[in-house]
């Protein structure tokens, strides 16, 4: 069999601003338990602290209060934004995560999305990646239980050791985030980690699905690791439904206020659709999202393998775009009729099936002979005259005469 493709969901989170807070973060929690009951292998709790819509501060926070409240799913920082942190602290922070969660906690890590959020904290923009690369490679050795020394420009460390050992051995499994630049894609190959791919169905985060994929081998060769397709997630949006009308219907709950968000407030060219235009016409036109039926979004991861060689995961982008009860039906779908698809889980069935089918005559034969059998014997033993009409025309006996 192939390997089994696993899905899951990005959870950033987006939530406008006329909702509560407080309930929309449960949500998160529920969507997260509604996962895990489907069996999704993944979910990924993003950190941002601007711009009033990705409402989740700390994924640690979050994801040590989901843990508690599901049984399989994985649970991934995605991503923590390492120039906001110490080293040393998140460092051990992540590592007591790993213990609580039992080895379910993913280290997803980046420069940070949101330039608003820099700003906030005196962090100039053009610094994020050199400090996230720099962050990164000390976080690495702490995490191995190495005692570091570190003098930088914006933090330091002396004989800096974990106290506990990691739970995940040699190390949690950590990725890197990346979009269109070549940023995330060299770090994972320099230290060998995974790879987490935002934005894989725009135009140009697709279009270089191949080359951010060959960038990380390069520099994984050059730096004496190895990068794992198992290890590679890709992101993009999806709301599904049993058809595209239904669909169509679902999202105009709340894909323009998403689109409000990226396209005057954040500094993320994820949703190129100008004002005045029908949302779901325009956004069906750029190819980002799949808003339709289990068959196109089987299309669409399909078209995403054939365009990246192979990957391990597709995250569905959480985006509540439409209302509560079919933003759940819209996973289960997926789970119920498109993931089976990507995960070799009917194929033994399917053969069973065509196999049984294949021996129909053959094996209906069989049955009625034996029960034949069975009805010959008991009218043998106790006479032809007990045993129901019913059966006794099948047999092909005469009905008794009733007595005059």
């Amino acid at each position: 069999m192939n390997r089994k493709l696993r899905f899951g969901a990005f959870i950033a989170p987006f939530h406008p601003v006329d909702e509560n807070p407080t309930l929309a973060i449960e949500r998160d929690l529920e969507l997260v338990q509604w996962l895990d009951q489907l069996g999704y292998e993944e979910a990924w709790i993003g950190e941002h602290h601007s711009a009033g819509y990705e409402i989740i501060a700390s994924p640690e926070v979050f994801i040590a209060a989901a843990a508690e409240r599901t049984k399989h799913i994985r649970l991934g920082t995605g991503v923590s934004s390492l120039p906001y942190h110490h080293p040393f602290m998140l460092a051990d922070r992540i590592n007591q995560l790993d213990h609580m969660t039992r080895g379910r906690t993913i280290f997803g890590v980046g420069p940070g999305a949101l330039v608003s959020d820099a700003f906030a904290m005196g962090i100039e923009a053009s610094r994020q990646r050199d400090m996230m690369d720099e962050a990164l490679g000390v976080i690495l050795r702490l995490l191995r239980g190495e005692t570091v020394s570190h003098e930088s420009d914006w933090f330091k460390l002396r004989d800096a050791r974990l106290q506990m050992t990691p739970f995940t051995r040699p190390h949690i499994e950590m990725a890197v985030a990346s979009q269109v630049s070549p940023t995330g894609a060299r770090a994972a190959g320099r230290h060998g980690v995974g790879l987490l791919s935002l934005g894989a169905t725009s135009t140009g985060g697709f279009n270089a699905l191949a080359s951010n994929w060959a960038i990380a081998e390069d520099m994984a060769r050059e730096n004496g690791k190895e990068m794992d397709r198992a290890a590679w997630r890709l992101v993009g949006p999806m709301h599904i439904a049993p058809t595209k009308d239904e669909a169509v219907a679902d999202v105009r709950f709340g894909l323009e206020k998403w689109l409000y968000y990226f396209r005057e407030i954040a500094n993320l060219p994820v949703a190129p659709v100008e004002a005045g235009r029908d949302p779901v016409e325009a956004m069906l036109e750029t190819g980002l999202a799949v808003i339709g039926t289990p068959d196109e979004a089987a299309d669409k991861i399909q078209a995403l393998i054939d365009q990246s060689g192979g990957f391990g995961a597709f995250l569905f982008m959480a985006h509540n775009w439409a209302p509560w009860a079919q933003t759940k039906r819209s996973y289960e779908l997926f789970a119920r009729y498109v993931a089976p698809r990507f995960q070799d889980l009917n194929v033994n069935r399917e053969a069973s099936m065509q196999w049984v089918g294949g021996h129909k005559g053959e094996f209906t034969g069989a049955a009625m002979m034996a029960v034949g059998a069975r009805i010959a014997q008991h009218a043998q033993e106790k006479g032809a005259e007990n045993i129901a009409p019913e059966i006794r025309a099948m047999m092909g006996l005469e009905t008794p005469k009733a007595a005059e």
